[in-house]
């Protein structure tokens, strides 16, 4: 319905259904906001400045409205041919007042959304950050918005002139509309979203829960009418698009011809958005009058009321302890309650929000109306008491759950599989990647060396992330937090990406996909050891290279999906389009699986449990190596420590090399064998890439992972070499190999770098996740290289950085401490095996479970360990006899 030819006939007009969309929708908010005030006043007796803010969000929205019927009046809604000449100054000043209004009364609405949740609680502080985080996003995005839609033209007069003067200057409306969709969409689904942790923790009936939560889930009529309201926002640029380019003409007149017809629908879903908002908002006021009016809505069968004068008790419930994991410690939680005979006289305060919101019968709140209450707004008013320790991350007690570092594989297989999905996640966004980069590069007219800019940019956000912020999500609140936080960060910048496309903006796609790496980053330093760490010891390393298989996946389908479905038609105007509603389709399924993912029950591990798992009877993370100093004594190093340094320097290095070829590719085919497909020969390189994961994780069942290690650097060395030489089908397919040893790599060293770490465990994995920024490093290099030597010659940039990646294999197979440090013990080897062959018969958790299981297998363990020794030999290395007393592994040196 969006431009087109004229209809024939009689005039084609719009008018009649905007006008009376729009009337219906200003009405019904001002019942709603009406109704909410009478609730608030005459049964509540108390007003606050949310209902300020929404009072002032209605007012608006009726001068939103009224300029919306009054444009109908003068032609909004037909065609601009069809609009008289002495209507084309009202017209556009009816259009200008809506373009100054929308956004303060968008602003205003979720302002007193906002302040509302504020109240909720006084002791949430995470809930309570986020909230004013959002508060501060729409006013400040919304003033900005504001001040642009005013100034709009310079001078302003030329907004609402029909023929402006030649001089003047004014912004695409449409354009700006498109551009700031991201932060209403964002904002609609935080403001959605954010109260669900507080009220799903709520001891409540379920009938009351259910309809709670139902109350403040309306908001997701607003975010689909969002992006409904883009929808014909798009369909209005594109017949801008087509009307520009067949009139072959840049004048403001020959934009706008037909504006009044192909807006007239953006501007009443516009009103349908600010209207619908502002009932949303006003639902959870209405409770009281439901309550006095309607009771059996709000009660269970069987529930009987309560009298005023017996107050029930209202128990607060302090979430501060419960937003961190067991392995902090934190205060005990205290319920307080109030005393049965509490009564109005007790207390000054009036009914605060979460009172009237949970209180099941207030029929008597007009005659008392105040309650004792505790510091908080978490309350209960039916008798049920709370659980003793609930968590903001979590709707179960983790302490109570089986720490994954315990788990058998039969236990472990859920949350691994849970995790798995998100590695296919990333892997699909890391997929798409270089192709959204090369589809910009092609649209925007944009140099290879800004598509390299781009690449840089997004591996520029794995260095911030594990090092600020992830690092502490990680430590304070546990691997399932990063998840979730990792998965909104991603969905903000693929919502980015949607203004960076609008403008064709390089610096918008820059942030985009910083944003972007921010998430996934966030993402893999939570999900890289939980899965290396979730069951068995022993299949640490097969587990994340099954994992890291299932992600290579991701990035064969991505490309194919892209270039194949997508962006066919590379050099039409929508394909950008194209691009945007597919980002905006990941963003809210991000936010969804953030959602999901927040009530998922996954385990966790404490440092004092991951401490316990590195023991070991060998002393292998105890031994040390003397570094020659010159003029001093030398200094003495655990060999753990060495271990871990060389593998993040190791992960700097493979990831640098992996990219970089990566982003050669295309150049690389077309300088040896141009003839080929590059698209379809890219995707045969990712498809070694992952089978030679799940090789890998085949292997490991047999081999040692050092030795895995030691033999994949050694055939991407040598098969990146080649690909220096030799032309034709020879190079591209040395290059597929490269592509299948390189595979492997990232999980050995990954798992190679966390070995024995203990306690530490969580910031090696923030140190090994930023080594990952390596891929923001190299492929600067080697395409500067490329440009002056070759594409081909370039690839001794990649030679280099796996040669230097070397050292770590190098290392823990050449050294025998570091052989013994990084190889599996006995204790892991033993439970390894019991936990193969007798899945779900026993709760051994650990080695000495393992040994209290039966007295004949604690004899056998001790005769064996009384006379085990670690001689020198293929391990090397020295001779450590252990013996028990009293029950404790001791090593003598001798």
């Amino acid at each position: 319905m969006a431009g087109g030819p004229l209809d024939s006939g009689p005039v084609a007009s719009r008018t009649d259904v905007v006008l009376a969309v729009t009337t219906a929708m200003v009405a019904c908010s001002f019942v709603f906001v009406s109704l909410r005030m009478v609730s608030r006043i005459g049964i509540v007796h108390r007003v606050s400045w949310d209902d300020y803010f929404m009072v002032l969000a209605w007012i608006l929205a009726f001068g939103l409205s009224f300029s919306i019927c009054y444009g109908t009046s003068v032609g909004l809604g037909k065609h601009e041919i069809d609009v008289p000449e002495s209507s084309r100054r009202p017209l556009q000043k009816s259009e200008y007042a809506f373009s100054v209004i929308y956004n303060p009364a968008l602003m205003a609405t979720k302002t007193s959304i906002l302040v509302f949740y504020l109240s909720l609680s006084k002791v949430q502080k995470v809930f309570r950050w986020f909230t004013i985080g959002t508060l501060l996003v729409v006013n400040l995005a919304g003033i900005a918005l504001t001040f642009l839609n005013v100034f709009q033209c310079r001078p302003v007069g030329a907004a609402f002139d029909a023929a402006p003067p030649s001089s003047a200057h004014c912004v695409d409306i449409i354009g700006v509309y498109l551009s700031s969709s991201p932060v209403n969409i964002s904002t609609d689904l935080a403001i959605l979203f954010l109260p669900m942790p507080i009220l799903t923790a709520m001891q409540l009936p379920k009938k009351q829960k259910i309809i709670l939560i139902v109350t403040f889930g309306f908001g997701i009529f607003v975010a689909a009418i969002d992006v409904v309201r883009i929808a014909y926002l798009e369909n209005a640029a594109l017949s801008r698009f087509t009307e520009v380019t067949q009139h072959q003409s840049s004048s403001r007149n020959s934009e706008e011809d037909d504006f009044s017809w192909y807006a007239s629908l953006s501007y009443m879903w516009s009103a349908v958005e600010v209207n619908l908002g502002i009932m949303c908002g006003c639902v959870p006021g209405l409770k009281p009058l439901v309550s006095r009016f309607l009771p059996h809505l709000l009660r269970d069968p069987g529930e009987t009321s309560r009298k005023s004068s017996t107050t029930t008790g209202i128990e607060a419930l302090d979430f501060t302890a419960s937003q961190r994991i067991p392995s902090v410690s934190t205060p005990s939680i205290q319920a307080r309650r109030t005393p049965p005979n509490a009564t109005a006289s007790q207390s000054d305060e009036p009914v605060a929000i979460m009172d009237f919101l949970t209180t099941p019968d207030m029929t008597e709140l007009p005659e008392v109306h105040h309650f004792q209450r505790s510091e908080t707004a978490m309350t209960n008013t039916t008798g049920y008491t709370a659980p003793a320790t609930p968590n903001f991350f979590d709707f179960v007690n983790m302490k109570r759950k089986k720490s994954m570092v315990y788990m058998t594989n039969k236990e472990s297989l859920f949350p691994v599989l849970m995790v798995t999905f998100l590695f296919l996640i990333w892997g699909f966004a890391y997929g798409l990647l270089d192709v959204l980069n090369s589809q910009f590069q092609l649209v925007a007219r944009m140099s290879p060396g800004m598509t390299v800019g781009l690449h840089s940019a997004y591996y520029a956000g794995y260095l911030v992330a594990p090092l600020t912020f992830g690092r502490l999500v990680l430590r304070y609140w546990g691997f399932k937090a990063c998840y979730t936080v990792g998965l909104v960060i991603y969905a903000i910048g693929t919502l980015v990406f949607w203004p960076a496309s609008v403008l064709t903006s390089f610096p918008a796609f820059l942030v985009s996909n910083f944003i972007v790496g921010l998430g996934l980053s966030t993402l893999e330093i939570a999900a890289n050891p939980f899965i290396a760490l979730c069951g068995p010891q022993q299949y640490g390393e097969i587990r994340l290279n099954f994992s890291q298989g299932v992600q290579a996946t991701g990035t064969i389908f991505a490309p194919l999906l892209a270039n194949k479905v997508l962006f066919r038609n590379v050099f039409n105007a929508p394909s950008l389009i194209d691009v945007q509603w597919t980002y905006l389709s990941i963003a809210l399924f991000m936010a969804l699986l953030a959602f999901a993912y927040h009530y998922l029950p996954l385990p966790e591990a404490t440092d004092a449990e991951l401490a316990d798992i590195a023991e070991r009877s060998d002393y292998a993370n105890d031994a040390t190596f003397e570094l020659w100093r010159p003029g001093s004594s030398p200094l003495t190093v655990k060999v753990l420590y060495i271990t871990f340094a060389l593998a993040v320097f190791s992960q700097f290095c493979y990831v640098g090399g992996q990219e970089s070829v990566s982003t050669s590719f295309s150049s690389y085919m077309s300088q040896v064998n141009p003839s080929l497909n590059t698209i379809n020969h890219q995707a045969i390189g990712h498809t070694a890439f992952a089978v030679g994961r799940f090789l890998a994780a085949f292997a490991g069942f047999f081999m040692k992972p050092r030795w895995i290690l030691l033999f994949c650097y050694a055939g991407a060395v040598l098969f990146t070499a080649l690909c220096m030489n030799f032309s034709g089908a020879t190079p591209a397919a040395l290059i597929i190999i490269v592509y299948l040893f390189e595979g492997p790599l990232f999980s050995l060293i990954f798992t190679t770098g966390l070995r024995g770490m203990g306690a530490r465990t969580k910031d090696a994995s923030a140190l090994l996740t930023a080594a990952i920024s390596g891929g923001a490093v190299f492929p600067p290099i080697m395409y500067a290289v490329s440009k002056s030597r070759g594409a081909q010659y370039s690839f001794c940039i990649v030679v280099a950085a796996f040669a230097a990646g070397v050292l770590l294999p190098l290392w823990i197979n050449g050294d025998g401490r570091a052989r013994r440090q990084v190889d599996h013990s006995k204790e892991e080897r033993v439970l390894g095996r019991h936990t193969r062959h007798n899945e779900g018969h026993s709760a051994i958790s650990s080695f000495e479970d393992y040994c209290r299981a039966s007295d004949k297998k604690v004899k056998r363990w001790s005769d064996k360990i009384k006379r085990c020794s670690w001689k020198s030999g293929s391990d090397g290395g020295e001779r450590n006899m252990v013996e028990h007393i009293e029950g404790r592994p001791v090593r003598r040196d001798g």
